[in-house]
């Protein structure tokens, strides 16, 4: 009898360790499916990973391998859908450590706690040009952006056309989040340019008789005149004393714009006659809309004008990026007449 019952307790024992074995053996992969480390980044320390507004699970775990993100795919897919992420998938811009756990990879994705995007643009000429800057940072789409920005109810809304809604865009640094929508980023591009145009400006824009979008048109003229920041106020003051006198602009940076080349180096008499309302020797005036989307520098430059009697300008013929400025047209021929021979020297004829 004793030595059954020391057979049933060792035996009951033996089940005990076994059970208790097993249980630790559980916990333990249990535990490591949670919380050891599943990324691994080869060699860097983070990675960014982009998930699209219209991804499901799958799309997500397939953007993680891709990326050489996951050690073990599996193991994240079981915690995945143990944390239920797997029907919560929330898009956007995540920042990805090395060494984080499935727990942790799960929880950064299910919270949405994205990383913001700095968005920057600066000399751009066209709007289609600016659409696809864009797009290149932000998830949007550019047509679907261009389209947006040229909306007649949305043109009404902040007061400018389709001619000179570019200067609605104050060329600057942003922050975005990734999968920002069209809708919210006009909205932002719209508070920022109120917020840019403050009473000193507006001030400043009112005693010149200007608009701010005839400010901007003019401040994109005076950037592709010039591209030294410490002439910008002289030529600034030159157009303004030709609008003054109601002086046609005659601004080769418009004829190029009108004719749509910008490799021309240098522009022809027949040029000068392209029908455009962008070409400045044929029409008086500003143009319908910036020619560019002019940086805060040169905007600046047209609200604080170098007061100068200044009427013509001309490029200098030691290719310095200066200019040679006149008074008079005499004066002009003669620079303009030494700007040509450099540029048939150098053999430029377009």
């Amino acid at each position: 009898m004793r030595k059954k019952n020391s057979f049933l307790a060792k035996f009951i024992w033996s089940l005990f360790f076994l059970l208790l074995i097993s249980g630790l053996v559980a916990v333990y992969v249990f535990y490591n499916k949670i919380y050891k480390s599943n990324v691994s980044l080869d060699f860097k320390e983070e990675t960014y990973i982009y998930i699209p507004s219209d991804a499901d699970f799958e799309m997500v775990l397939q953007l993680l391998n891709d990326n050489g993100v996951l050690s073990n795919s599996s193991s994240f897919q079981w915690v995945a859908e143990q944390k239920k992420y797997t029907k919560r998938i929330k898009p956007g811009r995540y920042l990805i450590k090395n060494g984080l756990s499935n727990n942790d990879l799960v929880n950064l994705l299910r919270s949405g706690n994205q990383e913001p995007v700095m968005v920057v643009f600066n000399n751009l000429r066209t709007k289609e040009e600016f659409c696809g800057k864009i797009a290149g940072q932000l998830e949007l789409d550019s047509l679907e952006l261009f389209l947006a920005m040229n909306e007649p109810s949305f043109l009404s809304f902040v007061e400018l056309n389709s001619f000179s809604i570019s200067s609605l865009f104050i060329p600057n640094t942003y922050e975005f989040y990734w999968n920002t929508s069209v809708k919210t980023f006009l909205s932002r591009m719209e508070a920022e340019h109120h917020y840019f145009w403050n009473e000193i400006r507006m001030t400043k824009a009112q005693k010149l008789k200007l608009t701010k979008s005839e400010v901007s048109t003019l401040a994109s003229i005076v950037q592709k005149e010039t591209i030294k920041r410490d002439e910008q106020n002289v030529v600034a003051g030159l157009y303004l004393n030709r609008l003054k006198k109601r002086m046609k602009l005659q601004s080769d940076p418009t004829v190029i714009f009108a004719l749509g080349d910008f490799t021309i180096k240098r522009v022809l008499n027949k040029d000068l006659k392209c029908d455009s309302p962008y070409n400045t020797y044929v029409n008086k005036g500003l143009p319908p809309g910036p020619i560019c989307i002019p940086s805060i520098g040169a905007i600046d430059a047209v609200l604080s004008p170098q007061q100068h009697n200044y009427l013509f300008m001309c490029a200098k013929e030691d290719f310095s990026g200066y200019h040679n400025f006149a008074k008079n047209g005499r004066q002009h021929n003669i620079n303009a007449k030494k700007y040509r021979k450099a540029l048939n020297d150098r053999g430029i004829k377009r």
